[in-house]
């Protein structure tokens, strides 16, 4: 049995707000399954497909108050091309931010809600992801947490170390799930976690205890009686399993 990373969930306080702002920034379209929930996909995409992990905007009244855990890093092709992404995303609202890079080749930036995601120079490993290349997670054990992911997906592990570890989908398509080894702890939940979702015909509950045999627990951050589990991985981030589809 194995699950896909099928989405990144994001809150905000203005759901539509962040939505155009993402929409514009990855070329996407928007679109809404309930009030307080912006779904952004690549045009044609049909979900679900490795190609794309789509990117769901919830609307949370909670502030930001520390830098985020889990954040996106943005391909380019060029020199030319990072610099111009860059100026239209500054023109669409994003602001520059220091989380402690010095001086790096990529360009740290945060969103109208203050979330930071990286735009990245020219690198031959992201140029075929599109425009997310990777989804990045902070976290204390990058192997510890490569050996977790890896086998609760069906994605590869491509590369690890004491330092970083990322893996990518069975099919060599779409953005790399990557961890970055970071000293600092976990202390906020986090405002991005990732959605999975078994295949057709899977049985939900026995993914989900699967999960917890692998070393996840279950959370309660007053979901309620809802379909999909909240679970959390090893070192404490939260995520969702979902229904099958």
């Amino acid at each position: 049995m194995a699950m896909r990373l099928v989405q990144i969930h994001l809150k905000a306080r203005d759901d539509v707000a962040l939505g155009r702002f993402w929409a514009a920034a990855l070329g996407w379209r928007m679109d809404s399954e309930a009030p307080g929930v912006a779904n952004l996909e690549p045009v044609g995409f049909s979900y679900p497909d490795p190609a794309a992990v789509c990117l769901d905007i919830v609307i949370d009244p909670a502030p930001k108050t520390v830098q985020n855990r889990v954040h996106i890093d943005l391909a380019t092709g060029s020199g030319t091309e990072q610099a111009e992404l860059v100026a239209r995303l500054v023109a669409l609202g994003a602001t520059p931010a220091d989380v402690g890079q010095g001086d790096v080749p990529w360009t740290v930036l945060a969103d109208p809600e203050g979330n930071e995601f990286c735009v990245l120079e020219p690198r031959p490993v992201y140029r075929d992801t599109g425009p997310i290349a990777a989804v990045v997670v902070d976290c204390g054990d990058p192997r510890a947490m490569a050996r977790f992911w890896g086998e609760a997906m069906d994605w590869t592990v491509h590369e690890v170390s004491d330092d970083f570890a990322t893996l990518r989908s069975a099919a060599g398509i779409g953005p790399y799930l990557e961890f970055l080894r970071k000293p600092e702890p976990k202390t906020v939940r986090n405002r991005l976690h990732l959605d999975l979702r078994p295949y057709p015909g899977d049985d939900h509950a026995a993914e989900v205890d699967r999960l917890r045999m692998l070393g996840a627990t279950d959370l309660d951050i007053g979901q309620g009686d809802v379909p999909w589990a909240v679970l959390a991985d090893p070192e404490g981030n939260e995520f969702c399993v979902l229904t099958p589809a």
